[in-house]
């Protein structure tokens, strides 16, 4: 496929990666809350977006000042991006999350927070269900 391919695989593939990425947001979003409250993920994700948007322009465009994010703002923005912009945006995210985290409370603790929930790298494929 290329850059210039607008057809249904691409619309597929950014679908694909749109979902999967909210769905990795919600998995850390749920495993964080109970820790670090509302407010300190929902700081977090926004400060992520900020920083992270400064290469990848689309995540500025997520950006949610609510309680907790719903991550509609991040679905549209990731859906009107090509789907390696759209998974490098997400990664870019993810790791941001991940070093601010690191930076508050620790490699060890910030490990033993997100678990199973962290990856080092946006895979696209979607979280598991997360009722087992």
């Amino acid at each position: 496929m290329t850059s210039t391919d607008t057809g249904p695989a691409s619309a597929g593939d950014s679908e694909f990666i749109a979902t999967a990425a909210v769905a990795r947001w919600e998995v850390i979003v749920d495993t964080l809350t109970p820790v670090l409250g509302q407010r300190g993920v929902s700081a977090l994700y926004r400060r992520c977006l900020t920083m992270a948007g400064r290469l990848h322009p689309c995540l500025l465009e997520a950006y949610e000042d609510t309680e907790l994010p719903a991550f509609k703002k991040l679905r549209k923005a990731l859906l009107r991006q090509p789907p390696e912009v759209s998974a490098a945006a997400t990664d870019a995210s993810l790791e941001t999350f991940h070093e601010l985290l690191n930076s508050l409370v620790g490699s060890s603790l910030t490990q033993r927070l997100l678990g199973a929930a962290w990856s080092p790298t946006f895979s696209g494929s979607p979280a598991q269900d997360k009722s087992t």
